[in-house]
């Protein structure tokens, strides 16, 4: 942890804020926990008053410095209820902190703790690295890798998914340039975006997160709640994500890849406060897999992580599980990749200073990287107006581009045929991109 912090206060200082807040409340929760105690670090923590009313009625506030308050709370900028009865609370003068809604989430784990109900494990912890990379480890001895998982808080016997975290190097990441995968690894996850265990480490030059839920049982109610592994958002409708195993035997746990796509989105949504996702991100999802064979998992997540590609979130995160046979591309050499035809003329179309001729009334040249851009979202939805919603422009300007991809390949994307060429050929060019992962 005290790695990890250096790392996150070096290269991300709210990812480093977010991973304090968390390692402030893992240390109550670990230790001998009251009301007073929580309630006056807490203030102490958020640099405002703070409340708690538990549900036999007890009330405690305190302020900042660690003096009792009594009477009735002041402003209350945030609060959180427990369930039957009580809540939390922060009294900050002005809008709430940007980290107000963490600190909140995290002392109403800890009320619910004192109140003798069940903690929820919604949250990723920073894990130890060393004991990370023995689990993802086939070489070592099952014991070595069985210690691991519980020491790790992981069950031996609960199947689990590995993803692989990516922050191109060279982006354009403005501030957050030299971002460190693991820091973006925490950062993404920080607030509870997967359901389950989850635990997040940086192995080499990637972040690792194991993530396993109770119940492993492909498609269960545990794995998304019954609500659809968006948030309610329709994604997986309640079912499931897609990927789980239709036999039941729980080592298709439901992938996380919707999850993931829904929380990349609502950090994107936070760019205007400095804590949207580094522009270089890029996310592999493994298969289930038994936790004793963890590093099958592992290999598949890089193997996703190959396919996928900074932007878009659909486009971001990789599942190996929704690849299917695409997967095997994978296994061709990337410099075979590299000299087949459509791959080089996608390539030039991709160079950053590829522009469109005649492709705009401005007479301005477009950046490559929008020509496959506007490829790759027509290919997947198989639709120009979805293309267009997808990437936030008028259609007749992704009409333009797709024209100019045609005029420089010879291909008719309205051809079902022709359009799976493209679609294989843009595999292939980001295979070639992203080498080993």
């Amino acid at each position: 942890m005290k790695g990890l912090l250096l790392r996150l206060s070096a290269l991300d200082a709210d990812a480093a804020t977010a991973v304090r807040v968390i390692a402030h409340f893992e240390a109550l929760l670990g230790g001998a926990l009251d009301p007073v105690a929580l309630t006056r670090s807490t203030a102490g923590l958020a640099g405002c008053a703070a409340g708690l009313e538990l549900p036999d009625g007890r009330t405690v506030r305190f302020a900042p410095d660690g003096a009792a308050l009594t009477g009735a709370p002041g402003r209350v900028s945030g609060r959180v209820d427990l369930e039957p009865a009580g809540r939390v609370w922060l009294e900050r003068p002005g809008v709430p902190g940007p980290f107000d809604e963490l600190v909140l989430e995290w002392m109403a784990i800890a009320a619910r703790v004192l109140a003798g109900r069940p903690r929820p494990a919604r949250t990723p912890r920073a894990a130890d690295p060393a004991l990370v990379e023995l689990v993802l480890s086939g070489r070592e001895a099952v014991e070595d890798r069985a210690r691991a998982l519980r020491l790790l808080g992981l069950e031996p016997g609960t199947p689990l998914r590995v993803i692989a975290v990516a922050v191109d190097k060279g982006a354009d990441t403005g501030a957050g340039a030299g971002t460190d995968a693991g820091v973006e690894a925490v950062a993404l996850l920080g607030r509870g975006a997967l359901r389950g265990t989850v635990r997040v480490a940086r192995v080499g030059s990637l972040g690792a997160v194991l993530v396993q839920r109770r119940g492993g049982a492909a498609g269960g109610d545990d794995a998304c709640g019954g609500e659809g592994a968006c948030g309610g958002e329709g994604a997986c409708g309640g079912r499931g994500a897609p990927g789980s195993a239709p036999d039941g035997t729980g080592t298709g746990t439901a992938s996380p890849a919707a999850e993931l796509r829904a929380a990349m989105r609502e950090r994107t949504r936070d760019r205007s406060t400095a804590r949207g996702p580094a522009p270089g991100t890029r996310v592999g999802v493994g298969s289930g897999a038994d936790p004793l064979d963890a590093h099958t998992s592992w290999a598949q997540a890089r193997s996703a992580l190959r396919f996928a590609v900074a932007g878009a979130p659909q486009e971001a995160v990789a599942d190996h599980d929704e690849l299917g046979p695409l997967a095997l591309l994978a296994d061709i050499p990337v410099e075979r990749l590299r000299a087949q035809a459509d791959v080089r003329r996608l390539g030039r179309l991709g160079d950053p200073v590829h522009g469109e001729r005649g492709g705009s009334a401005t007479g301005q040249a477009r950046p490559g990287g929008e020509l496959l851009a506007a490829l790759a979202a027509f290919c997947r939805t198989g639709s120009l107006r979805q293309a267009a919603a997808e990437l936030h422009l008028h259609h007749s300007s992704v009409a333009a581009r797709l024209a100019h991809v045609e005029r420089e390949t010879g291909w008719r994307l309205r051809d079902p045929q022709d359009r799976f060429r493209a679609q294989l050929a843009l595999y292939a060019l980001r295979l070639a991109g992203n080498g080993d992962g």
